[in-house]
């Protein structure tokens, strides 16, 4: 055989193999999508990548929070203060309102006498 047939014959068999390569990647492609559809593994590449940069961030922003509560631990305790304070805005607002409204009557007050009030010796009436 001539160097060109040689040459020829080892092309064919280099071809016949990528051709089998691609075939059983395309049969597993075809399996795959089968199971799961190219818009859930869109959706699914998608929400993890999302998912991934949002811990990202958070954990950037927790160590910078750190950070500033290292430096300024009067700022925090009252950023703490004031959120307790809003969170239980309604128990303390009712609280002070039976406070208020718990005032003593006149009726009530054991230190006020019986009956109705005794002139004072300069009133005129």
């Amino acid at each position: 055989m001539t160097r060109l047939t040689d040459r020829f014959i080892a092309d064919r068999a280099l071809r016949d193999t990528a051709r089998r390569v691609l075939n059983n990647d395309i049969e597993r492609l075809r399996g795959a999508l089968a199971e799961q559809g190219i818009a859930s593994r869109v959706s699914s590449g998608v929400t993890a990548t999302i998912s991934d940069r949002i811990r990202s961030g958070a954990r950037d922003v927790l160590a910078e929070a750190r950070v500033q509560a290292g430096t300024r631990k009067g700022l925090l305790a009252g950023i703490i203060a004031a959120i307790v304070l809003f969170l239980a805005r309604g128990p303390i607002l009712d609280w002070i309102e039976e406070l208020l409204e718990s005032d003593f009557d006149e009726e009530d007050d054991p230190t006020m006498p019986d009956g109705p009030a005794e002139p004072f010796e300069g009133d005129p009436a």
